[in-house]
């Protein structure tokens, strides 16, 4: 298939991939790029191609993790990673980095909850008939986080922007912050999002480069940590999940991919790529 980067810096994120696959991370975002948006997030489930692709990818470079603003538990049984031949060695870094769930172990390890997610959950309802927005709004309880889901509402968008502010007071009072996606409004603690959590992990695999794919306002700050791994001369890769509705995020990727089928055509062309005779 052949899919180049656009940039000289995506060009030399994948020229580091595919000349030394055992030192590379690859990482995911899951809905809206292993999994296609849907209505109800409970119905998300991965393109029928992610897992095929990833287990042919996975054994060529030194780690794929999927990190995901999901409980890391979820995203394992809605991705169907758990148990999966050319996956033992997959990590899920849930709730943007919060939990982890190892392939190795089929555990999740996370820490305790911050105590103004239960009290935000305690408030919401209230919030949400005072905002007029109760009726086609769906909250999602994470555990460690709250998100508030508008995507089913009559008008998804004016939902979206009349419960904006409400929840960022309800939010701040309670020690969380907001985090916008698409269509969705997230309470959860501050301090922990994808690009530490992606940083981390480069560090943790000592990572020779890194590919990161996204979709989401929540991934932009995984793409700037990409962008400061790329300043220190670690090479990177931004692949944007293609979306008219995030245009920041492609607009700074590298390469732009048509949704969830374009991120599985793009891992099954790397797979493809390093599956020469030198591929272990």
């Amino acid at each position: 298939m052949g899919m180049e980067p656009r940039t000289d810096a995506g060009r030399r994120g994948l020229a580091a991939l595919t000349a030394a696959p055992e030192d590379a991370v690859v990482a995911l975002d899951f809905d809206g790029t292993l999994a296609p948006i849907v209505a109800d997030p409970e119905k998300a489930r991965a393109h029928p191609g992610a897992v095929p692709a990833l287990a042919r990818l996975a054994p060529r470079v030194r780690s794929v993790a999927v990190i995901t603003g999901r409980p890391a538990g979820v995203a394992v049984r809605y991705g169907g990673f758990a148990g999966v031949t050319g996956l033992e060695h997959l990590v899920v870094l849930g709730l943007y980095g919060a939990e982890r769930w190892d392939a190795v172990t089929g555990t999740v390890h996370a820490p305790a909850p911050h105590p103004g997610v239960a009290a935000v959950q305690a408030a919401l309802p209230g919030e949400l008939d005072r905002a007029g927005s109760w009726s086609g709004t769906w909250v999602e309880d994470k555990g460690r986080a709250i998100a508030v889901h508008t995507r089913r509402a009559t008008d998804p968008q004016a939902a979206y922007d009349a419960l904006r502010a409400p929840l960022e007071a309800l939010a701040e009072r309670h020690g969380l912050i907001v985090e916008p996606g698409r269509l969705v409004l997230e309470l959860r603690p501050p301090g922990v999002d994808k690009g530490a959590a992606l940083a981390e992990y480069v560090r943790e695999t000592g990572a020779g480069s890194v590919l990161y794919a996204g979709d989401d306002l929540g991934d932009l700050a995984a793409f700037s940590a990409v962008e400061r791994l790329r300043a220190e001369g670690l090479p990177g890769l931004l692949v944007c999940s293609g979306s008219a509705e995030v245009t920041e995020l492609a607009e700074r990727a590298d390469l732009v991919v048509d949704g969830p089928s374009g991120v599985v055509a793009l891992l099954a062309d790397l797979a493809d790529r390093l599956s020469g005779p030198e591929a272990g």
